[in-house]
């Protein structure tokens, strides 16, 4: 199984530092069983109180967004350069995003990218001024 072809990449948050919460992007979950909500934290400010959860929604502007029960994750002070995960299977409503929420008097820097999984057709990764994917299956060795 190749990955790339099974699976899609898309932005959930763009690298940025602050003190105040942020909603990811609300990504469209039809065709997918799962998503795998990919943080990457930088610089965490001493004494900052962080976490990261799920949403869902059934209307795509995601007025009415609620928590999903249990994914709420603690991101300490001292988890500097950590990778955090939050891996979503069967939502039960359509629309999801990922949300960080912080204490508004400490800033932390992150960004973040989905990873939709369980596709009913081939994904497509090529996304304009997004995504750029290749596939190199066996390559010989030389110059990249």
């Amino acid at each position: 199984m190749n990955l790339g072809k099974n699976a899609k990449i898309s932005s959930a948050l763009d690298y940025a530092s602050g003190s105040a919460d942020r909603n990811g992007a609300i990504l469209d979950m039809q065709g997918y069983e799962g998503v795998l909500m990919i943080v990457k934290f930088a610089a965490i400010a001493a004494g900052a109180v962080t976490s990261i959860k799920a949403q869902q929604d059934t209307a795509s502007g995601g007025g009415t967004m609620a928590d999903l029960a249990g994914t709420g994750i603690s991101v300490a002070a001292d988890d500097d350069n950590q990778i955090f995960v939050i891996d979503l299977y069967k939502p039960t409503e359509r629309y999801v995003r990922l949300v960080i929420d912080k204490d508004a008097a400490n800033a932390t820097a992150e960004s973040a990218i989905y990873v939709q999984y369980e596709s009913r057709k081939e994904a497509n990764n090529n996304v304009t001024d997004a995504v750029t994917y290749e596939l190199h299956v066996s390559p010989a060795e030389g110059t990249a």
